[in-house]
């Protein structure tokens, strides 16, 4: 157990021995390999000097060539039905049908609540009563005006009679004032009978009017689906009192139509110009599900908040599997455009935070080119911004800076 600090002391002997009895002969080997140290480093200089000044860096590229590809505008929105509306009742009553039950398919036209009539009926009658009353005052009307178009008639030959009578001198002034009194009479009567016929008729289009309120009233205590659809919520229950206005019932059913159904989107401003009306377009859904349609409105006016533009894309959706409200990534098909399909790796950024590529100019040396990400695939990523062909730097690209000489070996690209 003693052997361990023995050896220890040993050796901590044999180093203070060499530090302070041999210290000659240690400085003078530390003079020998600083020495040795001083003549390579000549030689190294020269073969720096040797070197040439302009360095050469050898990097890796590919030769691309642009082609052109579809280029599509994606957003991301949800679907919408074609249509959704709350059916109010138009008059109050007590309703007298059978409730139709939520998510049952009504047809256009169909009855989906019928409203007790109650006294509705005999307002009815009333109208029409009065409207036979009303034609019935007609005829005697007509007959009292060709009463008094008879006598006007009597008084102006009596007037006649008694002016020429009154020249010859047969007959007084007295006789000629009372025969031009009776014309004047006789024309008041033709007009009041006049009157009379036109207030006859006012009275029957009045009654007709009344007539065709209350048939209107009949009407609509039977409310009908305006469109097919699916039905939201359960129709109005038996015994429920439905009311035209105010917040105390009014609702019938809420319809909604998912046949077609709409993609609705938020176009950025930069993008709407390259969306048309027409184009094709599609959508993943949430679920996982893939839809197709047409782009049918594009919004004129920008959302004030956001700056976007609201585009619409109709769907068919015959076996209503698409629902309404379902999140959706929207892609719209936009006229092509000339890209490189090149590795996201070439990416870089240039001193003024530019998103672009390097480049093996003609004259073999380096340079930065701007570009324009139009789509990330799993091949890689497609490229806008650059020539027909170029040769992209895509191993060394962050060593070499615009301008440095550079020697590039090619590798084949995987097209």
């Amino acid at each position: 157990m003693r052997i361990v600090p023995i050896v220890i002391a040993v050796i901590v002997t044999a180093v203070m021995y060499f530090f302070v009895i041999e210290r000659d002969t240690l400085l003078a080997f530390a003079a020998a390999d600083d020495a040795s140290t001083e003549v390579a480093a000549p030689e190294v200089a020269a073969e720096e000097a040797a070197a040439p000044a302009n360095n050469v860096v050898r990097v890796v590229a590919v030769k691309s060539t642009a082609r052109v590809i579809d280029s599509a505008v994606i957003v991301r929105g949800e679907t919408e039905a074609e249509r959704q509306i709350d059916v109010l009742a138009e008059t109050s009553g007590l309703v007298t049908s059978q409730p139709l039950r939520k998510g049952s398919f009504v047809e256009e036209g169909q009855v989906i609540c019928e409203i007790d009539p109650g006294t509705r009926q005999s307002s009815l009658a009333e109208a029409e009563a009065r409207l036979i009353e009303a034609y019935a005052g007609v005829p005697a009307a007509e007959a009292r005006l060709q009463e008094a178009k008879a006598r006007l008639q009597e008084a102006q030959i009596n007037d006649n009679a008694a002016s020429k009578l009154s020249k010859d001198g047969f007959a007084s002034d007295t006789r000629v004032a009372s025969a031009q009194a009776s014309v004047r009479a006789a024309e008041a009567a033709v007009a009041a009978a006049t009157s009379g016929i036109d207030s006859a008729q006012a009275a029957i289009e009045a009654a007709e009017a009344r007539v065709a309120s209350a048939k209107k009233e009949i009407d609509r205590l039977t409310v009908r689906a305006p469109f097919a659809g699916l039905l939201e919520a359960d129709t109005a229950e038996f015994g429920s009192l439905l009311q035209a206005q105010g917040p105390n019932g009014a609702y019938c059913a809420t319809i909604i139509q998912l046949d077609p159904i709409k993609l609705v989107g938020f176009v950025p401003e930069t993008e709407v110009n390259r969306v048309e009306l027409g184009a094709m377009g599609g959508a993943r859904l949430a679920s996982g599900d893939e839809v197709r349609g047409t782009v049918t409105f594009i919004s004129r006016s920008a959302d004030p908040e956001t700056r976007t533009f609201r585009v619409e894309l109709t769907v068919p959706n015959k076996d209503l599997k698409v629902r309404d409200g379902q999140t959706a990534e929207i892609i719209i098909a936009a006229e092509g455009k000339s890209a490189h399909l090149l590795p996201q790796s070439v990416l870089t950024l240039n001193d003024e935070g530019k998103l672009g590529v390097r480049v093996v100019t003609k004259d073999n040396t380096a340079d930065f080119a701007p570009v324009t990400v139009l789509r990330d695939t799993a091949q890689g990523i497609w490229l806008a911004g650059l020539p027909e062909t170029a040769d992209v730097i895509v191993i060394g690209q962050e060593y070499v800076v615009s301008g440095v000489p550079v020697e590039a070996s090619y590798q084949e690209t995987n097209e």
